[in-house]
């Protein structure tokens, strides 16, 4: 009897679990020699303490280091937790259908000569994932360097790592490159920063990073997830994901290569052409609270800060520092990562100027002096003042040298880390070794420049600014809308455009208002239809052919015709343009449109993504989306809070707004008309390639798309 795919899930998710916990472990192709990488995996387990039973496989030995070898996978119990494969690729497997006869529910797969070496390599590969499919067993691997728990000690790796100590730490680690990600790992030691749980995942022939997520986010003991990315074959994996994170409050930082070596696809449309893999993927994490790092160090930044700082409650920043230039370049830095550094209250300044020199300065920055030195509740009674503005948020203290008064700015930073009731963390320019762990031992987290302070404090805002709107999104009444399947409009072949009529019709079905259009097939009848959709006003013609996708090439386009003679003329020549510049081109007639107004252009587009789904754009339209690419992209469907934090993340926002004279945009309707085209996007993933409504005209009224590109 063949178990059911629930079954099936709840097996792999129970395969995982005893592969980063296991209780037993089997060695396939041990070593006697503790040396070679074939006996790093049982060296490590004894050096490391490793309690769990351990079965050393090798015909040859009858016991390894004082463990009693194995001579053959039969010959061990059923069900040892997981099995570390130290063998050649040419006998994997084998030996993984080998062990799944001994009901093996994991095996770590060392050997490299997959699909990373070719052709032959993906054959390989291939044969592997098939054979371990059917047999009922996962594979972590290939070409990887395994895993450790440094909770239990199983330290199921060759990487030279484990020669040194395996601390404990309340983070999750997982890598697809296996070098990089233990030099992460070094980092973090020196950092004295424990990762519980590292796993590298190698060649992914089966076990994925998002898999492996998913059960670190689960651990109690973990409190701070992270990964190394080198591509991404399910974007829907990591939405979900990121739902667990946030309903955990668990963060996950993650740095991704790659950010500028996926070309734009080639499309039919704008938003087609500007949905690079990274593009979206960016969008994708900001929108769902992932916090992404540009590289090691940003990320164990964030990291550490994440552990030991409680969430900050906006973006406002205090700097205090002992030095004016020092804290002008750190509110420089904070502002351009989207940081704001505000003037401090007249209170605050007030009861700063009581403690510190005439000569320094109460503003923000605070610029306490080098008189701290001489008396050091200066800085101590300065930094709680700040941190008491109910306009801030998050502190930053900066300072340098001072080698000599370690011990006593040791003892300041502790008190005021008691005392006061926001985060800060400290830049420490030319620390010592010895302040660096003293502050890390009492929890404070020190940097050695205020870049990446400012940096690591505008990511870790961030997250907890997504992790607010999630919680609104989560108790408010404005959940997304279940929206049902929209079939493709009848007679339309698929990767054919959508005949705009048919187009308009779906848009007003989920009430994204367009201006009002007729298709005629000749000058009078073009006549009439102005008359009816525009009684009073001008009207724009358009080409309608479903073998022209881009109208104004081809001259298919004319605008404001405000009488009778101009809009017969307007017909015949759009006609003969057309027939000239495209003259295979089928015509299917004219689009009368109603002319519309707005203040600003914007552009919004739905995209079929192959790893992420259904994905929508939004950003400045009409020729400049041609020029800048001021883009966002987010997975389908949106909320309101996500569409109206979309929004703020384009460069041009502030357009959005108020300015000379001129009303804001009706951001309200923007926001609902996002919300609206992801929910037709989603309702109609199983069909729609591609979609621009370019430009929309926004106004402080409200808005109107006119012009509508759609692609089955």
């Amino acid at each position: 009897m063949q178990d059911t795919p629930a079954n099936q899930v709840d097996q792999q998710a129970n395969a995982l679990q005893r592969m980063l916990q296991p209780n037993s472990i089997a060695i396939v192709g041990a070593s006697s020699d503790l040396n070679k990488v074939s006996g790093r995996p049982l060296k490590y387990l004894l050096e490391k303490g490793y309690k769990g039973a351990i079965y050393p496989i090798n015909p040859k030995a009858k016991d390894i280091a004082g463990v009693a070898a194995v001579p053959d996978i039969a010959s061990l119990p059923d069900g040892v937790d997981l099995a570390v494969v130290v063998l050649p690729a040419e006998q994997i497997e084998a030996t993984v259908i080998e062990l799944a006869k001994k009901k093996v529910p994991v095996a770590v797969v060392f050997a490299s000569g997959f699909g990373e070496m070719g052709a032959e390599g993906k054959t390989m590969e291939a044969s592997l994932q098939q054979a371990a499919q059917k047999a009922g067993i996962r594979i972590l691997g290939p070409n990887c360097l395994g895993l450790f728990n440094a909770f239990n000690r199983a330290i199921a790796t060759f990487s030279q790592y484990a020669d040194g100590e395996v601390n404990a730490g309340p983070v999750g680690f997982i890598s697809q490159s296996g070098a990089f990600g233990t030099a992460i790992c070094a980092l973090s030691r020196a950092r004295q920063m424990g990762f519980g749980f590292f796993v590298n995942t190698g060649n992914e022939v089966d076990i994925s990073v998002m898999e492996l997520m998913q059960e670190m986010l689960a651990l109690p003991a973990l409190k701070v997830c992270s990964g190394y990315l080198e591509g991404l074959n399910n974007g829907h994996a990591l939405a979900a994901v990121a739902e667990q994170a946030m309903q955990l409050d668990k963060p996950i930082v993650l740095t991704k290569v790659g950010r500028f070596g996926a070309g734009a696809r080639a499309a039919a449309s704008h938003t087609g052409s500007l949905a690079g893999e990274d593009r979206v993927f960016d969008g994708l994490v900001q929108q769902k609270g992932i916090v992404r790092a540009r590289n090691e160090e940003h990320m164990l930044d964030i990291v550490e800060v994440l552990l030991h700082c409680e969430r900050p409650t906006g973006k406002n920043l205090a700097i205090i520092t002992q030095s004016g230039g020092a804290g002008v370049l750190l509110a420089d830095r904070a502002e351009e990562v989207g940081l704001n550094v505000p003037a401090l209250g007249e209170t605050t300044r007030k009861a700063i100027a009581q403690v510190i020199p005439g000569f320094g300065a109460t503003g923000n920055p605070v610029d306490v002096t080098a008189q701290f030195v001489a008396q050091p509740s200066i800085l101590t009674e300065s930094t709680i003042i700040a941190l008491n503005d109910s306009d801030i948020d998050v502190g930053v203290v900066w300072l340098q040298l001072m080698h000599g008064f370690t011990d006593k700015l040791l003892e300041v930073f502790a008190e005021i880390k008691s005392r006061a009731k926001k985060p800060f963390v400290v830049v420490w320019v030319s620390a010592s070794e010895k302040a660096i762990a003293g502050l890390r031992e009492r929890g404070i987290v020190v940097f050695r420049n205020g870049d990446a302070a400012v940096d690591a404090l505008a990511a870790v805002a961030q997250y907890a600014q997504a992790r607010r709107r999630w919680q609104a999104d989560f108790h408010s009444s404005q959940k997304q809308a279940n929206v049902g399947r929209q079939q493709r409009p009848t007679g339309v072949e698929q990767g054919k455009p959508v005949p705009t009529v048919q187009a308009l019709a779906l848009l007003k079905a989920f009430n994204i208002h367009s201006a009002q259009a007729e298709l005629v097939t000749s000058a009078e009848a073009a006549v009439e239809a102005a008359k009816r959709v525009a009684p009073s006003g001008s009207v724009a013609l358009k080409i309608e052919s479903m073998d022209v996708l881009h109208k104004t090439d081809v001259g298919g386009v004319a605008l404001n015709l405000s009488s009778d003679d101009a809009v017969r003329q307007a017909f015949l020549d759009i006609t003969q343009r057309v027939t000239k510049a495209k003259p295979e081109a089928r015509q299917d007639g004219i689009l009368v449109q109603a002319m519309s107004s707005g203040r600003v252009e914007f552009i919004l587009g739905l995209k079929h993504d192959p790893v992420f789904g259904m994905v929508i754009m939004m950003g400045l339209g009409g020729v400049w989306i041609e020029v800048l690419k001021d883009v966002v992209f987010c997975q389908c469907p949106v909320t309101p809070a996500e569409a109206a934090d979309a929004l703020g993340r384009l460069k041009g926002a502030a357009l959005l707004e108020a300015f000379r004279g001129q009303p804001a945009v009706n951001k309200e309707a923007l926001i609902q008309t996002i919300v609206s085209l992801s929910q037709l996007g989603k309702a109609c993933e199983d069909w729609l390639s591609e979609l621009d409504l370019n430009p929309i005209l926004l106004s402080d009224k409200g808005l109107v798309a006119v012009d509508v590109a759609m692609v089955a």
